[in-house]
């Protein structure tokens, strides 16, 4: 399960360095939600992929994901682990930590709630 998980997040940081917000969002399940920072609840796999273009368009190429605990339950796994989000020149944009909850869709692990914030203090 870790082995199968830990693709998927690298398959996440190769889309997020190829610009792709479609393959952003194939990571999550067909009714995955992302709740981002200071936002509001993102439902469903267009306004994921419309949330994660923006992120694209607003300069972050690169998101690095590190597991920090992952525990699996039945069809489903918790993970807590770290981020690190870069624009095109390698300038550091964000960096803080996530808990992704994920269930097995089609025989595949996929995010299923998505949550994080910034380990960088309020501006």
């Amino acid at each position: 399960m870790r082995e199968d998980i830990e693709a998927v997040d690298r398959e996440f940081e190769a889309a997020m360095r190829a610009g792709s917000a479609s393959r952003l969002t194939d990571v999550y399940t067909r009714t995955g939600q992302a709740l981002p920072p200071n936002a509001a609840m993102i439902s469903g796999r267009e306004s994921i992929m419309a949330f994660w273009q923006g992120a694209i368009d607003m300069g972050i190429a690169s998101a690095e994901l590190k597991t920090v605990e992952l525990e699996e339950h039945g069809d489903t796994a918790i993970q807590v682990g770290e981020f690190l989000l870069k624009t095109a020149d390698g300038t550091v944009a964000d960096n803080g930590k996530y808990i992704v909850i994920w269930k097995q869709e089609d025989g595949a692990w996929k995010w299923h709630r998505d949550i994080w914030n910034s380990s960088n203090p309020a501006t």
